[in-house]
């Protein structure tokens, strides 16, 4: 077997059997080829790569990419590794508990309340695609819901009168997610005025329409929208659909939400990856401290 088949099979048992979606897909596969191309250039397979030959892989990884993506990588690396071995291809994992360099960790960018009021109200609702980007600011930030969960939305995923959204995230696990007034106010202005004229007679079953075809809205397509508007908002942070993500969990837990609350929220199967947000914990324990501690 050669090392694409096995990483093809490897690709395979995620898609079939952990049902990943296909940006997650795609991302393991340029990661992991990075790793066949290591091995290819030392005149390794994956049937012979050595624990040490590992960890030279993984010291170049981090000479030339973020802690974060070194981190994403690794992982990608030990769950071929572990797939390989159970599938009785290797008789050892070689990947065993491969972890990367220590590294600190870089907290979430978030915007402020008054930057997240100035970005929601750019859109000039005036406009049938104002009032779309209106609504669809609104719900993201009402929600923290992924750019692909906020695109894949269908008109049914949203109960305007019951305030909860309806939505598929990663591993094609579903959740429901409350949605306050607002947000759901301009939804339905959405709904009514400005969605049937975007589509012009055409049919969609997304949610959120593309202006000009009446199709669904791309990923890089919304990415624009939030960028040119946070331009206009004159917002400095290097922004995106996940800042709005990250702003969304921050001001929760800044009024007191609980971790594992924000955690189902976010729809993330592990508490680790909600923990990143405990730079807020650590400034509310800060100022508990300072107020009520008799000898601070």
């Amino acid at each position: 077997m050669t090392d694409d088949q096995r990483l093809d099979g490897y690709l395979t048992h995620l898609r079939v059997t952990r049902r990943l979606s296909p940006n997650t897909l795609e991302a393991y596969g340029r990661d992991l080829r990075l790793l066949l191309e290591f091995c290819s250039a030392a005149g390794l397979t994956l049937s012979r790569v050595t624990r040490p030959g590992l960890e030279a892989f993984v010291q170049e990884l981090a000479t030339g990419g973020s802690p974060r993506s070194v981190a994403r990588r690794v992982a990608a690396v030990r769950g071929l590794f572990r797939f390989l071995t159970l599938e009785g291809d290797l008789p050892a994992n070689p990947a065993d508990d491969l972890h990367p360099p220590r590294a600190w960790q870089t907290l979430p960018r978030y915007l402020s309340l008054e930057e997240v009021d100035r970005l929601i109200e750019a859109p000039d609702v005036s406009t049938p695609r104002g009032i779309r980007d209106r609504a669809m600011l609104e719900l993201l930030y009402a929600t923290g819901l992924r750019v692909s969960e906020l695109l894949g939305l269908r008109p049914a995923d949203v109960n305007l009168q019951g305030g909860l959204v309806t939505c598929v995230g990663k591993g094609s696990r579903q959740r429901v997610v409350p949605l306050g007034d607002r947000a759901a106010e301009w939804v339905g202005r959405y709904e009514t005025a400005a969605r049937p004229v975007l589509l012009a007679a055409r049919r969609c079953p997304w949610l959120f329409v593309n202006a000009n075809r009446g199709s669904a809205l791309t990923r890089t397509g919304f990415w624009r929208l939030v960028k040119a508007y946070g331009n206009a908002a004159d917002i400095t942070v290097h922004l995106s659909p996940h800042v709005i993500r990250h702003s969304f969990a921050t001001h929760l837990l800044e009024r007191g939400a609980d971790l594992r609350a924000i955690q189902t929220l976010l729809g993330h199967a592990d508490l680790s990856t909600t923990q990143i947000y405990t730079h807020v914990l650590e400034s509310r324990l800060r100022r508990v401290y300072d107020t009520f501690h008799p000898r601070r």
